[in-house]
Parts: C-alpha cells; structure tokens; sequence
C-alpha cells in the first residue's frame, strides 16, 4: 500500500512537472516562457524513492518461519524455555508482538492452553534471512487448587504474530499447571535471554 502511495505521489509530481514546464515556470518561480514557441521538458522522476519504498521489508508470514524450543532451565516447580522463530525465506522481514500458543497431547487432542503476555512492551524485531527472534515462555509444575494432575503436552502449535491461517508444529514436552497457564514475552531478537 505505502509503494502504492510513493509511486502515486511520484507520478503526481512528474505531471505537475510537465505543466509548470510547459507554462514557462521553473523552480524558482521564473519564467521561462519564450516569444516564438514554448518548449514542454520532461523532468526526470528518481526511481531511488520509489525503490527504497518497495524495499521496506515487509511482515514475517508463518511461511517464511521455522520454529524451534529451546532447552528448559527449572527450578522449584518453575520452567522456562525459549521458542525460536526463524526466518527461512529469502527475504528480510519482521515481526512484532507475541505469539498464541495451543498445546497438544500425545494422542493429538488439544490440551487446555492459557496463553498470558507478561506485560512487557513489544517491539519491532527485524529478521534477515537465517536470522531467530524467540519468546521466553514460563510455567509452573506445581499443582494448585483442585487439579489432581496437569497434563503433559507432547507438542505446541504456534501462532506467529498477527498470523490467523496458519500455524507452525512443534516437539514440545511440559506439563503445565494453573489450567495450563503458558506466560509468554514478547519477541526479542537472537535464540534466548
């Protein structure tokens, strides 16, 4: 849409090039205007702006991301692990936000999932071809409440951000309790903290 825009405003200044040339007015406000026969110049539109407009890399699609976890650090009931996201096109791109998470077991039925964001301000995380941004997930293997048993997850569906039709799989082995409460951070650059 932006390229769209640029080549739009590009081309309006090219035309209003054209007619200040043709009614004899220059830049500066001159006029150029002869007595016998005027003479209409075209005025060269720079391709560099419209390029470096094109150029702008554009939002990281699931596509284009390989997904990955990380080794799980615990302690006192507590994991954390990091999922990685990968850029495997051969584009730069980007992505922003946090992603959804959906568990899965190990028959394939989709476990109970609470996906919380720690709160954390996201930021912009430009992914060049082969380059990672992860999300530091937490969970807690201490039962609370009423919960007999926390099920055990055998896998994780990721939602990478702003994506809805598409997902990447992953091996991912935990047994979150709290109703399957996942806290996530935002996507920061790099493979872990």
């Amino acid at each position: 849409m932006r390229s769209k825009n640029v080549a739009r405003l590009a081309l309006a200044a090219g035309v209003a090039a054209v007619v200040l040339s043709a009614s004899g007015v220059t830049a500066a406000g001159a006029s150029t205007a002869k007595t016998s026969a005027s003479r209409v110049s075209m005025v060269p539109i720079s391709a560099a702006g419209v390029s470096q407009a094109q150029a702008q890399p554009g939002r990281c699609h699931t596509s284009a991301l390989a997904a990955r976890a990380g080794r799980v650090d615990a302690g006192a009931g507590q994991r954390y692990a990091p999922l990685v996201l990968t850029n495997v096109s051969s584009k730069t791109c980007w992505v922003y936000g946090y992603v959804g998470l959906i568990m899965i077991d190990g028959r394939g039925d989709v476990l109970r999932t609470r996906t919380r964001r720690d709160g954390t301000t996201p930021r912009k995380v430009t992914l060049r071809p082969r380059a990672s941004a992860y999300t530091k997930v937490h969970w807690t293997e201490v039962r609370s409440g009423r919960e007999a048993a926390c099920p055990a997850s055998a896998r994780v569906i990721i939602l990478p951000p702003d994506e809805v039709n598409a997902h990447l799989e992953i091996p991912f082995t935990a047994a979150p309790c709290d109703d399957g409460r996942l806290d996530v951070s935002p996507l920061a650059p790099g493979t872990h903290p």
